[in-house]
């Protein structure tokens, strides 16, 4: 499967605009990056389709950082190390417990409102964790930290948050060393544009779209990452995929996710026969890893002859006040969870892998960086522990920053330069074009579900392999062109997924293979990249 550097063409004639610093991505990282870049120059941020759709709306649990005087950054990295299975960058990990409470203040400052207990937030606790240290508010905490970051963002003269502006490329020099912005579509007017910048970077989120079940928005198709793997960055731990185990069951595209701090407050699972079985696959029951839970469940659901398991929270205290999200959300399906067992079952959640960057959010292109999701900083491992996923991304947005001073005095590129370093050929273009971009869709999801999902083999790896090329050199370009982009995408990182599971030959974290169902640390302790030669 050859992966070409561009996806949308280039002409002379193509709008440009020009700002200081460009942000791709309206999530946490790249909304907190923008309140710290706007103190150095101008910023715009483009957003996919509108400011609401982000995984940082959705995420529920909360935020982890050891902000109580019985907790430590010591013991919260030792907590991430356990759970990264052997392959977290203990640098990286150590930033970030380090510096995670006083970015936590700052969320604080900037409006975000978490639970507060006698004039403290008030912490729960979830699966892995040590300690109780994840703040929140009530069951819509990313929702919360979103609200306050946008209005923020808003209200700031020099930041500006430009809605319905697709990443196409990443545009760079022919030796793919230097960063000059990029190519986006704008799906209003229905044609290409370039914005040039001093700096890009990229906070363009995950990849659950890949999955059939997912409790990712439709936006998370893998976007920042197959642009920077086409300009030349290295993609690295792109096996590691979190399944999430509590997901309400439903046979809808987005499954509502069901937190992890359910379980923290006292959840337990039952199968579809009455028993309590989490015991049988790992001391710490419920509040076991992720990845663990989620193939017990799948362990006991095809023991059971089901499609789920069940989530009884009956005996939370004041469950209705401190999930009132999920109560609303469960009773919309006419379950009350004061009275109801809830069918929940797994669904793709999280990327650990991505775009290989430095502490600093630097991805070895001048000029071009990325944080949150969409990046790899090598802080997860092979298994991300619960509510760092938020940290990550104001901890590391807010390192970038501190390089981006370097960047007022880079020379402004032309548009004249941008063509003059663009070859047409450089285009992706199918042989056959037999598969509208729909169809392509639906076809990737059922493959990576049913193959590349939980539990992986090395058979239906290669069947996937095989399914993912023939698509790819299949594929034609439809009516719909953001359609047509987003499955290109799909389809590179899906690839790249699918290679590296397949040479991963053991069992870790968010990795299982039922053909070398054991832990490697002698082979396999290190990290797998993959670049676009």
């Amino acid at each position: 499967m050859i992966i070409t550097r561009y996806i949308g063409p280039i002409s002379p004639d193509i709008p440009v605009i020009n700002t200081d610093f460009l942000i791709i991505g309206g999530g946490i990282a790249g909304l907190f990056t923008a309140l710290k870049a706007v103190e150095y120059g101008n910023v715009t941020v483009l957003v996919k389709k509108t400011i609401e759709n982000s995984n940082t709306g959705l995420a529920q649990g909360g935020i982890a950082a050891a902000v109580h005087e019985a907790d430590s950054p010591f013991l919260h990295l030792e907590d991430t190390l356990e759970a990264g299975a052997g392959l977290c960058d203990i640098e990286a990990v150590d930033v970030l417990v380090r510096e995670g409470p006083e970015r936590v203040r700052e969320l604080i400052d900037i409006g975000a409102r978490f639970d507060m207990k006698d004039g403290s937030p008030s912490l729960t606790r979830e699966g892995a964790h040590s300690k109780a240290r994840i703040l929140h508010a009530a069951d819509a905490t990313g929702e919360a930290i979103r609200i306050a970051l946008v209005k923020k963002c808003e209200d700031h003269p020099d930041i500006d948050i430009v809605e319905d502006h697709f990443l196409v490329d990443i545009l760079t020099n022919v030796e793919q060393t230097e960063c000059y912005g990029a190519l986006v579509y704008d799906a209003k007017s229905g044609e290409n544009m370039i914005w040039l910048a001093r700096a890009t970077i990229i906070g363009t989120g995950g990849a659950g779209q890949l999955y059939k079940n997912t409790t990712n928005p439709d936006v998370a198709t893998a976007d920042g990452m197959a642009a920077c793997f086409r300009a030349g960055c290295r993609l690295t731990d792109l096996e590691f995929i979190q399944f999430h185990p509590t997901v309400l069951f439903s046979h809808e595209a987005r499954r509502f996710l069901i937190s992890e701090a359910v379980r923290g407050e006292g959840g337990l699972i039952y199968n579809t026969q009455g028993e309590r079985f989490m015991a049988n696959y790992h001391p710490l029951e419920e509040l076991a890893p992720r990845d663990v839970v989620s193939r017990a469940l799948l362990s006991e659901m095809s023991r059971t002859n089901s499609e789920y398991v069940y989530l009884d929270m009956r005996s939370i205290p004041n469950v209705t006040k401190r999930f009132p999200n999920i109560y609303r959300t469960c009773l919309e399906k006419n379950i009350d969870l004061t009275r109801d067992y809830v069918p929940v079952s797994p669904a793709a959640h999280y990327t650990m892998g991505g775009i290989y960057t430095n502490t600093y959010g630097e991805t070895g292109v001048y000029g071009l960086y990325s944080s949150g999701e969409a990046a790899c900083t090598g802080v997860h491992g092979a298994n991300r522990l619960a509510s760092n996923s938020l940290l990550e991304g104001i901890v590391f947005g807010n390192r970038i920053v501190d390089r981006l001073q370097e960047m007022l005095y880079r020379r402004p590129v032309s548009i004249e330069e941008v063509v003059r370093q663009f070859d047409p050929g450089w285009v992706y273009g199918s042989a056959r074009e037999e598969i509208i971009p729909a169809e392509a869709k639906a076809l990737l999801q059922e493959i990576m579900w049913e193959n590349v999902g939980i539990i992986r083999s090395e058979a239906g790896l290669k069947q996937a392999n095989a399914e993912v090329e023939r698509i790819y050199s299949c594929l034609a370009a439809g009516d719909d062109r953001l359609a047509y982009y987003e499955i290109i995408n799909m389809l590179t990182v899906a690839h790249i997924i699918i290679q590296a599971a397949l040479w991963r030959k053991e069992s870790r974290g968010g990795h299982f293979r039922s053909d070398y169902s054991e832990r490697d640390d002698v082979r396999w302790q290190k990290h797998m990249s993959f670049v676009n030669c």
